[in-house]
């Protein structure tokens, strides 16, 4: 099964991966029903979580019923626990929406939300995060998770974001990072897919983060909280939610 899922991964482009997972999610919801692990998107407990990941597979990490990875799960407790976000009216700028928030967000009625990306089939406006068609100052709140790992001139993505955001305003901008790498490691002369994928974890990527990533946001402008939120759980409720311990939120302010 984990060799099938990484076939699958790396074989199968994104835009149809994403409109075939609406199917086969209530069909590994079913076969996987139990009580050991939980899903805190959709409250949903399974017998185990699957595997995932493009080279090397992560055990027990992908929830069969919402699709939520760590980094999923984390951002909702986080975003239900620390902030306003399901209460306060704000306007959101949500980038490559994830399949696990999209309909649970869009029923926000406190939420004016909106949705892009370049090739993702369930976003409303299709843009180029470099070049974005919206106005100076026009969201309170950004999501932008793991998105940049993708763009070859991070830096100009960012300014985007610094700019489209109104002042006074957050977001939150995961990466995939390596906390033991100070400098960010990137090489453009890497072009195959398969050595893209050994070096940076994944055929589409190009770059591995490292520490210096939250000064890159600053440079821009933002003020940034590195916020390790699961230094504010216990021990069970990393465990039964299948969380990453250590894993970094960059939260941004403007």
């Amino acid at each position: 099964m984990k060799k099938l899922f990484k076939i699958i991964l790396n074989i199968i482009p994104r835009p149809l991966l994403i409109r075939l997972s609406y199917i086969a999610r209530p069909i590994l919801a079913y076969f996987l029903k139990g009580n050991t692990f939980t899903d805190p998107i959709d409250g949903k407990s399974f017998k185990s979580f699957l595997s995932y990941g493009y080279e090397t597979q992560r055990e027990n990490v992908l929830s069969p019923s919402t699709l939520s990875l760590e980094r999923h799960r984390l951002l909702w407790l986080y975003l239900k626990n620390e902030t306003s976000f399901f209460t306060a009216e704000k306007s959101v700028l949500h980038f490559a929406p994830e399949q696990c928030f999209l309909d649970r967000f869009r029923a926000l009625k406190n939420l004016d939300y909106t949705t892009t990306d370049l090739l993702s089939p369930i976003a409303d406006v299709k843009a180029d995060i470099c070049n974005l068609p919206f106005k100076d100052n026009s969201y309170d709140i950004i999501l932008c998770n793991h998105v940049l790992e993708h763009i070859p001139d991070d830096i100009k993505a960012i300014h985007e974001l610094y700019r489209v955001m109104k002042p006074g305003g957050y977001g939150i901008f995961q990466i995939p990072q390596d906390l033991s790498r100070h400098t960010t490691f990137e090489d453009n002369t890497i072009t195959d897919k398969k050595e893209r994928g050994k070096i940076f974890g994944q055929y589409d990527h190009v770059r591995v983060y490292g520490h210096d990533y939250f000064n890159k946001l600053r440079e821009v402008g933002f003020m940034v909280n590195e916020v390790d939120y699961t230094a504010m759980l216990s021990e069970a409720e990393i465990k039964k939610y299948c969380l990453l311990q250590g894993e970094i939120i960059p939260v941004v302010y403007k």
